[in-house]
């Protein structure tokens, strides 16, 4: 099982995503995801991440390389799982987790739960505290294949976690994955951080989450 020491980062003056990415990078180590779980499905693009906190904010910046971008789903918690997408699963008390999936354009789906029956929706009105820039930009876009890079770096404030109320992230300890995948791509893959040891393709599984610790 992977485990990850999430830093916290001290910044001076007002907080941009331009200056939290550049201190991330920084401050920050940069974690791989690129376990391929299920043969079927071996197309890999370069993944990488970062993760730190300063305050009460969650700081997360994602580095992708890959063949095909999608991006056509611009409702908030709508079906961003068929679009090039990466994501962040945490669970802060091992019995419920929050799934935040993130598209290559920003859109953001959020929900919370035991498992992945019965989520609830976090309030679109919280949704909308979780700042998010991605270098494709915000306007939706068909399947585009070629060679693609491309970055997301997004801040969530600790209220966007409704269901655990007062919750702080100074040495608290959790338990998390992130994934990056595409069902509705050309090329469809579904790689994680922490393995995931599934007969199929399974996001939805926080038994396979690894430790994270908060400093």
């Amino acid at each position: 099982m992977n485990s990850l020491y999430v830093k916290m980062i001290r910044p001076e003056g007002k907080i941009t995503l331009e200056k939290a990415g550049y201190l991330l990078e920084k401050e920050t180590i940069s974690s791989l995801i690129n376990t391929v779980n299920w043969e079927e499905f071996p197309y890999t693009p370069k993944v990488n991440f970062r993760i730190g906190y300063a305050g009460d904010e969650i700081w997360l910046k994602y580095f992708v390389e890959e063949n095909y971008v999608r991006a056509l789903e611009t409702r908030t918690n709508g079906e961003i799982y068929k679009d090039s997408c990466v994501e962040f699963f945490v669970s802060f008390d091992k019995k419920n987790y929050y799934n935040l999936e993130f598209s290559c354009i920003g859109t953001i789906h959020m929900a919370y739960g035991p498992g992945r029956a019965n989520r609830t929706f976090v309030s679109p009105e919280n949704i909308q505290s979780i700042k998010i820039y991605s270098t494709l930009g915000n306007q939706p876009f068909d399947e585009k294949q070629g060679q693609f890079a491309w970055e997301l770096t997004v801040i969530i404030p600790a209220a966007c976690f409704q269901f655990d109320k007062g919750l702080t992230f100074k040495g608290k300890k959790a338990s998390a994955n992130f994934y990056k995948c595409g069902d509705g791509t050309s090329k469809p893959h579904y790689l994680t951080w922490n393995p995931v040891k599934t007969a199929n393709p399974d996001y939805h599984r926080p038994e396979f989450f690894g430790d994270i610790q908060f400093e």
